[in-house]
């Protein structure tokens, strides 16, 4: 071991009561989580019954919980702090993260005993920063994503009293640390109020406005390619022209890649940062359970053995899960333009989610489907306290109660099947259930396209760039192989979510959604809302539904 006394805590989101014990069971130190209405994120899946249970259910594993309070509050929300609160405080949770300066003193006075985070929506990118909130009585400080490795060196040197929280890992805010007005202006959705419609992700189209007032969209062809180029020109940059490039799908020119220190995972373990963040409280179960695995051999074995410590391996583990590619994005400093997605902002990755383990029986595990899973199909069963995954070719699907075979399980739809002991033919069936215990993710290879092994292809060698090791002529000849592939591909999927751009308001009641706070129309909504439970929303679409025709 190290002679470190400043061991990091590895701390991973909980969108929901089921995600939090996958967190926990998988590895994590630590859990934040937060009601939809007090917290940044509006898809939050917990009331404040489950945030006692999920406290509970932490604690018992010896696990610590921090509660998010990280709004940046209106008047509106002024009259649910005192009940919140109060409320909060009985279950007795390791921390609650607070950014707006109105409720950490609000809290302060309520509730003294309570150890208070500022959360990184507060901006704090200096030492000086950390020491102001450390005199208000901070017991924490998460550093914003634009801190460099030596800034945080630094700070941590001269604020050695105080802890410090660092992201390593998750989706990238192209504004200062999320404090955004896009999303307000494009779609009516409060970014600092959780409700973050992600403008910056979309993809926008060059058009051309005629002398006659008309605007056209200019189509590329083959024939006329080669006679346009689209530039910008600053106002006190005359003369510099930056391209803007665009294909038959859009331009993305905000969109980041995904944070991924792991490669740097020691720098930060051994100054002694106390909490190693991972962002994705609207990521899914699969996202949780694997990020958290990854990073928790990874921390392990660095205190174990931090001479001949290496992330290769634990980046294979991370290069299964969806990501829209990954870089170090500040962590050296400069930000380079391989940490920008320009080709595509769509999350991929070469395997998925297959299941979950829900039950396990006397001779049997049961299993949910998440995804389409067929005949024949390899499935890994990833357990939470073994780091031997286990693989298991199934050539049917025993139904978990009718015993019907199937040839095929559809995520969603009776995804339940039986899958009996016996058919680890190659595996100590006396050990079986222990290593496979309930909650056990399944993961699967999937089928991809021409134009997604492309893009994981490019992913790769951007990646590869940053640590040094990739080649330049090797990204240009993959970035064009990419936009070769996406020219040819079938662009007729239509998005079928109403919570893009101006489609509408889903009608549950968001804290950032401009349209359901302000719009007449919902007038009625919003006093039965008032009535409902903190933390509980509306769980019906109540979009175009007369005012007067909606109920709780």
């Amino acid at each position: 071991m190290t002679d470190i006394q400043r061991c990091s805590e590895l701390l991973l989101p909980a969108g929901s009561l089921e995600k939090l014990k996958i967190a926990v069971l998988y590895g994590a130190d630590a859990v934040y989580l937060g009601t939809p209405d007090l917290s940044l994120r509006t898809k939050s899946e917990f009331t404040l019954e489950e945030v006692v249970e999920g406290v509970e259910f932490a604690h018992k594993y010896g696990k610590r919980v921090y509660l998010t309070l990280n709004l940046f509050s209106h008047n509106k929300d002024i009259d649910k702090l005192p009940d919140y609160v109060d409320t909060v405080r009985k279950v007795q949770p390791d921390g609650l993260i607070v950014a707006d300066p109105g409720v950490f003193m609000f809290v302060k006075e309520r509730a003294p005993e309570l150890d208070l985070h500022v959360s990184t929506q507060a901006n704090i990118c200096s030492w000086q920063s950390v020491k102001f909130w450390q005199d208000q009585g901070a017991s924490l400080c998460v550093l914003g994503r634009e801190v460099s490795f030596n800034e945080l060196t630094e700070i941590r040197e001269k604020c050695p009293n105080i802890k410090l929280e660092a992201f390593i890992h998750g989706a990238m805010c192209m504004t200062y640390s999320g404090r955004c007005l896009l999303s307000n202006f494009m779609a009516e959705r409060g970014a600092n109020q959780g409700a973050c419609a992600n403008s910056c992700r979309w993809k926008y189209k060059v058009h051309m406005r005629l002398k006659d007032g008309t605007s056209k969209e200019l189509p590329l062809t083959e024939e006329n390619l080669e006679l346009f180029e689209f530039l910008l020109e600053e106002e006190i940059r005359p003369g510099e022209f930056m391209p803007i490039e665009e294909d038959d799908r859009g331009s993305y020119i905000l969109n980041s890649k995904d944070l991924c220190i792991m490669p740097k995972l020691d720098d930060l373990l051994r100054i002694g940062v106390d909490s190693l963040k991972v962002e994705g409280r609207g990521k899914s179960i699969y996202y949780v359970a694997l990020v958290a695995r990854a990073y928790r051999m990874a921390i392990d074995d660095w205190y174990n053995d931090p001479e001949n410590w290496s992330a290769e391996d634990y980046m294979d583990e991370l290069l299964t899960i969806p990501n829209r590619g990954y870089t170090y994005a500040f962590h050296e400093g400069r930000l380079t333009n391989h940490s920008h997605g320009y080709e595509n902002t769509a999350t991929l990755g070469a395997w998925e989610y297959a299941g979950i383990v829900q039950s396990v029986g006397d001779d049997a595990f049961i299993i949910e489907g998440k995804n389409k899973l067929e005949a024949s199909d390899v499935l890994e069963f990833v357990p939470p306290n073994d780091r031997d995954t286990i693989l298991l070719r199934l050539y049917e699907f025993e139904h978990a109660k009718t015993g019907e075979i199937r040839s095929v399980i559809n995520g969603g739809h009776d995804p339940y099947f039986r899958v009996p002991f016996a058919v680890f033919d190659q595996e100590d069936l006396t050990t079986l259930k222990e290593r496979i215990p309930p909650m056990t993710v399944l993961r699967k290879e999937r089928s991809l396209t021409e134009v997604q092994w492309d893009r994981i292809k490019l992913d790769a060698e951007t990646h590869a760039i940053e640590a040094g090791k990739g080649s330049v002529q090797a990204y240009t000849n993959k970035r064009d192989r990419l936009r070769e592939s996406q020219a040819l591909r079938d662009t007729s999927l239509k998005v079928k979510t109403p919570r893009i751009g101006m489609e509408g308001c889903c009608g549950k009641g968001c804290n950032g959604c401009l349209m359901f706070w302000h719009d007449p129309s919902y007038a009625r909504a919003r006093e039965l809302l008032a009535k409902k439970k903190q933390g509980e929303l509306f769980d019906q679409n109540m979009k175009d539904k007369p005012a007067d025709k909606i109920s709780a």
